[in-house]
């Protein structure tokens, strides 16, 4: 039952923007989970779902870094993607310019995502610098970048 539960709160999670635990709560109970909010913060504690900051200044429940993927994943897709406020690039380096807050989140993102041509990044409070293999690459992260938010 145990387990279940938390699947179905990682799937709730992945699929809707949740801002509260009473939030969570009433969509468990919808999927016939009765929970008290006891349980869930015990879940949330032991999945490491967390919350942070959206575009729009509101916060939401995430899934713990590893789970997130920028192929088709609403997290990323939508929530983060709307944080970004320019993109550029110079030689093997995207700047991500992000709201005030967000570019650790978003980095987060970038992470989880794997791909090879990129090296790693770093995020402060509304700066992300990719590094990336080459300049062709670089080129490519910022043109992905700039059609992620154009969508």
């Amino acid at each position: 039952m145990k387990k279940n539960r938390q699947e179905k709160m990682l799937e709730l999670i992945s699929d809707y923007e949740i801002e509260t635990q009473d939030e969570l709560i009433e969509r468990l109970r919808a999927h016939g989970y009765n929970v008290t909010q006891a349980t869930v913060s015990r879940d949330i504690r032991a999945l490491k779902i967390s919350k942070m900051t959206t575009g729009k200044g509101t916060y939401r429940y995430v899934l713990p870094g590893g789970q997130s993927d920028l192929t088709g994943s609403m997290n990323f897709g939508s929530t983060l993607t709307d944080s970004i406020v320019s993109v550029d690039y110079a030689l093997n380096t995207v700047v991500l310019k992000t709201y005030s807050g967000m570019a650790q989140a978003v980095a987060v993102g970038i992470d989880g995502m794997h791909q090879p041509q990129i090296l790693g990044c770093v995020a402060g409070d509304d700066t992300i610098l990719i590094v990336s293999r080459n300049e062709a690459s670089a080129c490519e992260i910022a043109e992905y970048f700039r059609n992620m938010r154009q969508k």
